[in-house]
C-alpha cells in the first residue's frame, strides 16, 4: 500500500493524518458548518478522535492514504483531505477482478487509479487557493511518483459548487450515478463523477498552475492597495 508522505506547498502542507491533529482538527470544524452539507466533517474532539481513527484503520487497510491540510503561513489545520478508492492493475490476470488488491507485497505495491476525496476546509480556508494547490500537490503525487493511470473526484449532485470547481480544475465529467448512495442528510442522493487520465494530466497540471497564478497575482494586488 501506499507509504505516508508529507506533500508541502507554498500556501499549503499536507500532512499525513495522525491521533496529534486531533484538537487542531475539531477546531477546524467547529467553525462556522453551514457550508458542511455534503461531506462529513467531525464536530468536537471526541468525533475528531473518532474521524482519525476511522481514517488510520482504513490507511492500514490499505484502502486509503489521509492528510491534514495545514495552512502553511500559520501551521493552522484548516481541513483534511485523502487519497481512497485505491485499485491495482498489476499481476497476472484474474476473473472477477478483485479491486483494491494489490498483488505482491502490499507494503510495496502503488496504485494505478484512486480518487481524492473526503475534502473539507474550515470556512475561513475556503477560496484562499488552499483548495487548488491542495489538489495539485496530490495530482502532482499520483501521476508524477506512483504513475497512476486515473485520478476521480465525486459529488453529490446538489452540490453546484464542487462539481463547478472540478470543471474548472480541468477534470472531465463522466455523468451522474443517479440514486447512487445514501446522503448526509438521509435522503438518497445521484453522485457526479470526474477523473483525469494520465495522457491529460499535463494540460491539466498547467490551467491549474494558471490558476494559482492568477490568485497569487490577485493577492499581491490587494497588499499593494492596503495603506501602511
Amino acid at each position: 500500500m501506499p507509504v505516508p508522505v508529507l506533500l508541502a506547498g507554498r500556501s499549503v502542507r499536507l500532512e499525513p493524518l495522525a491521533p496529534h491533529h486531533t484538537e487542531a482538527l475539531a477546531r477546524a470544524g467547529a467553525e462556522d458548518r453551514t457550508t458542511y452539507a455534503f461531506t462529513p466533517v467531525p464536530h468536537g474532539v471526541q468525533a475528531s478522535h473518532e474521524y482519525i481513527e476511522r481514517a488510520l484503520a482504513d490507511q492500514a487497510a490499505g484502502r486509503s492514504l489521509p492528510f491534514a491540510v495545514v495552512r502553511a503561513t500559520d501551521g493552522r489545520v484548516v481541513g483534511s483531505t485523502r487519497f481512497l478508492e485505491l485499485d491495482y492493475w498489476q499481476g497476472p490476470l484474474v476473473w472477477p477482478a478483485v479491486p483494491g488488491v494489490p498483488f505482491g507485497d502490499p507494503a510495496t505495491a502503488i496504485p494505478d487509479a484512486a480518487e481524492i476525496g473526503n475534502t473539507w476546509l474550515s470556512p475561513g480556508a475556503q477560496g484562499t487557493g488552499i483548495n487548488t494547490e491542495a489538489k495539485l500537490l496530490m495530482l502532482r503525487h499520483a501521476f508524477e511518483t506512483w504513475g497512476v493511470r486515473r485520478i476521480s473526484l465525486r459529488a453529490d449532485a446538489r452540490n453546484g459548487r464542487s462539481q463547478a470547481a472540478m470543471e474548472r480544475l480541468g477534470f472531465t465529467s463522466e455523468g451522474v450515478r443517479r440514486a447512487h448512495s445514501r446522503g448526509l442528510d438521509g435522503a438518497v442522493r445521484s453522485t457526479a463523477f470526474f477523473s483525469i487520465l494520465d495522457e491529460e494530466w499535463p494540460t491539466v497540471r498547467s490551467v491549474i498552475e494558471l490558476r494559482m497564478s492568477a490568485v497569487a497575482q490577485r493577492k499581491r494586488r490587494r497588499k499593494t492597495l492596503i495603506p501602511a
